[in-house]
């Protein structure tokens, strides 16, 4: 296998662009990509574009990745759609990064886009709401949602109650407080204020975030990723070729993804076997990682990935955000951008954008939110539910 590596970046302000097209959003983020590594689209020999719930919003199927790509004079390439939850666009990464490890190709395309927005708000919701088995959905909405099950689906999305669900139990087992999950919302959110690129920028305390609405207990609304449209795009080509364009190459140390399985309840869950199959194949454990992008969906969720992701033992994620490991200056800062819960979550377009950040901060192009010295970087990225856990997780590994 060729060493990979990163040379361009691009990505759109998330956020809600009704008079926007998805072509529109796309454009900019890979002109944005190809501006900041230096090539032309002549150069780009494949693309994997990655796509949630264009079909179930737009209407726009089968296709998704080709219509968006012609209108940029793209085409006459390989061309593969990736769905896969909220964890299209890494997938789509995933196939970028096996195509120039394995030779095939050395100048590849990974773009996510979505466009969630849409006058029916409860279509959304649906459309979100389709990444779990719909033949058990009634069962999972119950034992998600409980007595609170009012709304779910139709106010708010469904996985807000299953990351509520998941914050009790936390809560019962290792005493974990509302208060905790609240400081990471509040880190993020305010971490999210330093960025251009974030849908929401507005600096927020611990006490703005408990104060927010409650959207399903122990969660405020402050503490929940808001629906949002956008795109990002990173290029992807052999290490030699990378070395060529730029001084200043990202080398991807590790790319992996796996899929939820039948287990016992005491095995590990996908989060953490994907994971160590990163460290593994990175050769790095989560004590050399000092800048990380998770899939913060929820507050909660951000607080469980610090445990899978052997950042701190299991029950300990609180300890973690108290004693300040995970902000801006701290050991190992989670969330720079803001996160999902600040930068926004247009799912499909989740994990590239993830990609983008990392990229910006081992290049010390961060801005206002950069980490300083950041050398190892790592984005951890979810879909999906099954069997109460991700559906699919993806996580890489990127160095400089």
């Amino acid at each position: 296998m060729r060493q990979v590596a990163l040379v361009g970046a691009g990505m759109t302000r998330f956020g809600k662009h009704v008079d926007r097209s998805m072509k529109d959003l796309a454009r900019e983020a890979i002109e944005g990509a190809l501006q900041s590594a230096g090539v032309t689209t002549q150069d780009i020999e494949a693309a994997a574009v990655g796509n949630a719930v264009a079909g179930l919003i737009t209407g726009q199927e089968c296709i998704r990745g080709q219509v968006v790509l012609r209108e940029l004079g793209i085409g006459g390439i390989p061309v593969i759609n990736t769905e896969n939850a909220c964890a299209s666009s890494s997938t789509a990464f995933h196939l970028a990064w096996l195509y120039v490890a394995s030779g095939m190709y050395d100048v590849v395309l990974a773009l996510g886009m979505e466009k969630l927005f849409h006058p029916d708000k409860q279509r959304t919701f649906e459309a979100i709401g389709s990444a779990i088995d719909l033949e058990l959905a009634d069962t999972f909405a119950r034992e998600m949602s409980g007595e609170q099950s009012a709304g779910a689906g139709q106010s708010r999305s469904v996985f807000m109650d299953y990351y509520a669900n998941l914050a009790r139990q936390h809560m019962q087992r290792y005493d974990t407080t509302q208060e905790q999950f609240a400081r990471i919302a509040a880190k993020n959110h305010t971490n999210g204020s330093l960025n251009p690129h974030a849908q929401y920028q507005t600096k927020r305390s611990v006490e703005d975030v408990l104060a927010a609405p409650l959207i399903a207990d122990p969660l405020t609304r402050m503490m929940c990723s808001p629906i949002g449209d956008g795109a990002a795009a990173v290029l992807v080509t052999t290490a030699d070729k990378a070395r060529q364009l730029t001084t200043r190459p990202v080398y991807v140390k590790a790319s992996t993804l796996g899929s939820s399985n039948k287990q016992a309840v005491d095995s590990p869950g996908i989060v953490p076997s994907v994971a160590l199959k990163a460290y593994e194949q990175a050769g790095l454990g989560p004590d050399d990682v000092q800048v990380i992008e998770a899939h913060d969906a929820t507050a909660p969720a951000e607080l469980l990935v610090y445990e899978e992701l052997s950042l701190c033992q299991a029950g300990e994620g609180g300890k973690l955000i108290d004693d300040g490991v995970t902000q801006l200056g701290g050991r190992c800062p989670v969330n720079p951008s803001g996160g999902l819960l600040a930068k926004g979550h247009p799912v499909g377009a989740t994990g590239v954008a993830q990609i983008c950040e990392i990229f910006w901060q081992l290049r010390g192009e961060a801005g206002e939110r950069q980490v300083p010295g950041a050398k190892v970087g790592l984005t951890e990225n979810g879909g999906g539910v099954l069997d109460g856990e991700n559906a699919v997780a993806s996580v890489h590994v990127f160095s400089v």
